[in-house]
């Protein structure tokens, strides 16, 4: 047993914290792995994509069909390769993508203290590695099969690899984060500035800046360059279609992501599940003043920190601005660096206090708060610890509508649907994407009018009509005020089944079958 004047030796004590940072990363790895997969319904379209990639039909949703519907294609590919090496088109994906992303979580714990070091504050880097570890906005998506984990462990080396000066790995993992999600660009059109910045300011005649800044120049360009080349031969374009098709689906109150990611980054920590709504007045107030506070105090340790930690506001801003549908994943990107923002905040006032209480007493808020938020017994699926974010009755009543058509549908026949990605990897049939992500056909017949709408979204009667797929899925709140009053449907289609539930307020999950000659 160690004696108390050996606890507080500055080399014991430095060599117990750095245990303590290896055992965040398995304490990562861990909160991961004990849940198992309870994949997201947008995973399993990336899924598919590396399916019939390995079956040689490319990097397609449908056999046959160009369509990028993924903003991941780089999340694709690696599941492709992964996949590739445990079992071909048949690997367990939901399984893979997993273990790939408590991998990717476990590095972002191990490279937070050393960025927080980077801005002034090991301590506070480590304190966030530590919330990272078990945070359900992290964890939810990483058994969820999403790309999430991938992009916010490339950002975070990005910004790590920058204040390290190592320009080249840096402009390399930014490559790749743009790759594995498009909005990155956030982040790396202020690391590109800051880079500029640096090179104009730099003295001639060093002797090594052209080499570096064509170095620079290659990691960029190698990746996107080679990605845009090819999609622009297979798909003609590099654009997601994606993208398209839910600017222009979805109906969102102009403010509507505004009050979303405000709420958002007034609960970083979760504090509103333990504390009830009031909480969120007080994160409000308080959690943006402490991610203040650390930012102003990490430029006078390192003056290139600034993109690290304009990286959240500037993500609010955008996002806002943009007023995109907010699925929850989207609001995971910034939270590693808004975390480190507000423990280097704290780590201030810890310091004008000579203590470290401050740090001390915020991180067992966090830990408390963001512990409570999981369960030890989900109530449907797995039933082994799990973050209460981490829900897919969706997707389990899409892989039951899966087993209900298997054998149903003949070769040749296609199933439309507006959620395609469980329904699609459990059935492998061909699908018609009735929000348009994989079917830019569909497109043209959105947005539909005002009065159709019950949510923030509603499947197009035309679309269906037009393109008459053989098999319609989808929840009864969809179609309550267009598809299923149109009375041309009920003539062409007959209801095969109807899978109950109540989500999203829906009357069910309905299966349609056609019934009638074109």
């Amino acid at each position: 047993m160690r004696t108390r004047r050996q606890l507080y030796n500055p080399l014991v004590l430095q060599s117990l914290l750095r245990r303590g940072e290896i055992l965040i990363v398995v304490a990562a790895i861990a909160a991961r792995t004990i849940p198992g997969p309870r994949t997201i319904d947008d995973a399993y379209i990336t899924f598919r994509y590396a399916q019939n990639l390995l079956q040689g039909n490319g990097l397609v949703y449908n056999p046959g069909e160009r369509v990028l519907g993924t903003t991941t294609p780089a999340y694709a590919m690696l599941l492709a390769g992964a996949g590739l090496l445990t079992g071909g088109a048949q690997a367990n994906f939901p399984l893979l993508s997993l273990l790939i992303n408590a991998v990717a979580d476990g590095l972002t714990c191990y490279l937070l203290p050393r960025l927080g070091e980077k801005l002034g504050q090991r301590g506070a880097g480590r304190a966030a590695a530590l919330v990272w570890a078990i945070a359900p906005w992290s964890v939810t998506f990483a058994i969820g099969g999403m790309e999430t984990s991938l992009a916010v462990t490339l950002t975070t080396a990005t910004f790590y690899l920058h204040l390290n000066d190592r320009p080249v790995a840096a402009a390399l993992c930014g490559s790749l984060a743009l790759l594995t999600r498009p909005d990155s660009l956030i982040f790396l059109l202020p690391l590109a500035l800051a880079r500029l910045i640096e090179l104009l300011r730099a003295q001639p005649g060093c002797g090594v800046g052209v080499p570096v800044r064509s170095a620079e120049v290659l990691a960029v360009v190698a990746p996107l360059g080679a990605w845009t080349l090819a999609s622009f031969a297979f798909y003609r374009s590099p654009l997601p279609n994606s993208i398209l098709a839910k600017a222009a689906a979805y109906r969102l109150g102009p403010l509507e992501g505004l009050g979303r990611l405000v709420q958002h980054y007034a609960t970083p920590f979760l504090g509103h599940e333990l504390f009830g709504p009031t909480w969120i007045r007080v994160g409000l107030l308080l959690f943006p003043a402490l991610y203040l506070l650390g930012a102003l105090t990490s430029l006078r340790a390192s003056g290139r920190g600034w993109p690290v930690l304009l990286y959240p506001a500037l993500y609010l801003v955008v996002f806002a601005a943009a007023n995109p549908l907010l699925f929850r994943w989207y609001l995971t990107p910034p939270l590693p660096a808004y975390f480190l923002g507000i423990f280097l905040g704290v780590a201030r006032i810890g310091t004008d206090l000579k203590s470290r209480v401050p740090v001390v007493l915020l991180t067992c808020f966090a830990v408390l708060t963001t512990g409570a938020a999981w369960t030890l017994r989900p109530d449907h699926g797995p039933s082994r610890p799990a973050p209460r974010m981490a829900y897919i009755q969706l997707e389990l009543l899409y892989e039951q509508a899966a087993e209900l058509l298997e054998g149903r549908v003949k070769p040749g026949q296609v199933v439309g649907s507006a959620d395609i990605g469980a329904l699609g990897y459990y059935s492998q049939a061909p699908i018609l994407d009735l929000l348009g992500l994989i079917s830019p056909q569909v497109q043209e017949y959105y947005p539909v009018p005002e009065s159709m709408y019950v949510i923030n979204f509603a499947v197009a009667p035309e679309a269906v009509l037009r393109f008459r797929p053989d098999f319609v899925v989808l929840l009864e709140v969809y179609g309550r005020k267009g598809l299923l009053l149109d009375p041309r449907f009920p003539e062409a289609y007959q209801l095969l089944a109807a899978l109950p539930t109540d989500i999203y307020g829906s009357r069910g999950l309905l299966i349609y079958q056609l019934s009638a000659s074109p």
